[in-house]
């Protein structure tokens, strides 16, 4: 029987990430945490003193950060669920047999939009939807649309580009699920009945929930932090309409340079996304 390692050799294969874990997660979250009590202005430090929750208590009553709070839950609401049915569709399909150089081809193509940084994709947002240059607008006919100076189409912009860049995520995960189905099962189901509903539903569907799960709380995370692609392809505008709430954080924190604010609208959106993904685990894993 072997022995045991020594705890020198385990630290040494996994201290390395931890320490990092710890530099790069935990430090700023409980400096964020300490910044969150204290009245933090970077054009005042000289009156820096702590406030207790003082700031969280001005953020729960400032109707400019619920409603920027709404904005967030009305992309997430509209964008998840199209993700989810596009890329159930898109799993189904290349789950089908035959087909399987066409289908290796659809997976790697899949990868494209995910390797494409936020930045860029709004930066070519801005080129595509622009209104007097732009391809969108050509392709309808040189339709004379703004679709970035105007609130719902710059909106309805936004949910195209999240869909378009994590549709294929979603469709990825589900595949993966897909194959954890045991092949007879499957295959006598389909025997037993056509329907493709009672298949996904009742033999397919247990196998996908825990990809499922991932999904919801990976994407819903994402979501309410949405920031690059949005700073870069609307800043926020016209006026708010498109201010989510993590562009709200940077404005607060790195325009009105109010850090401890910031640091509390942080945290506050930080454990709405931990109750959303504890009543994901809720829900669903009550299917398993």
């Amino acid at each position: 029987m072997r022995g045991r390692a020594p705890k020198s050799t385990i630290f040494a294969f996994i201290g390395p990430a931890v320490i990092a874990l710890a530099l790069v997660g935990i430090a700023p979250l409980l400096y964020a945490a300490w910044t969150s009590v204290q009245f933090f202005n970077l054009t005042r430090l000289n009156q820096q003193r702590y406030v207790g929750l003082e700031n969280y208590w001005t953020v729960l009553t400032d109707s400019t950060f619920w409603q920027a709070m709404g904005r967030t839950f009305l992309l997430l609401i509209t964008s998840l669920p199209l993700q989810l049915a596009l890329g159930m569709g898109i799993a189904l399909v290349l789950h089908r047999p035959g087909l399987s150089l066409l289908k290796t081809l659809c997976r790697l193509s899949l990868v494209l939009p995910m390797a494409t940084t936020y930045a860029v994709v709004g930066l070519l947002g801005q080129v595509m939807f622009n209104q007097r240059f732009g391809v969108v607008n050509q392709l309808l006919g040189n339709a004379d649309i703004n679709w970035i100076g105007d609130p719902t189409n710059a909106f309805i912009m936004i949910v195209f580009w999240d869909v378009w860049q994590w549709t294929p995520f979603v469709a990825l995960v589900l595949l993966a699920g897909l194959t954890m189905v045991p092949t007879e099962i499957e295959e006598a189901a389909r025997l037993e009945t056509k329907s493709w509903w009672t298949v996904l539903r009742y033999v397919q569907l247990p196998f996908l929930l825990p990809g499922l799960v991932a999904v919801l709380i990976l994407r819903t995370a994402d979501t309410l932090k949405l920031f690059d692609m949005v700073f870069t392809l609307t800043r926020g505008g016209p006026g708010a309409s498109t201010e989510f709430i993590s562009l709200m954080i940077q404005r607060v924190g790195f325009r009105a340079f109010d850090q401890g604010l910031a640091s509390a609208q942080a945290i506050i959106l930080l454990i709405i996304t931990i109750i959303l993904a504890q009543i994901y685990i809720r829900v669903f894993y009550k299917e398993v």
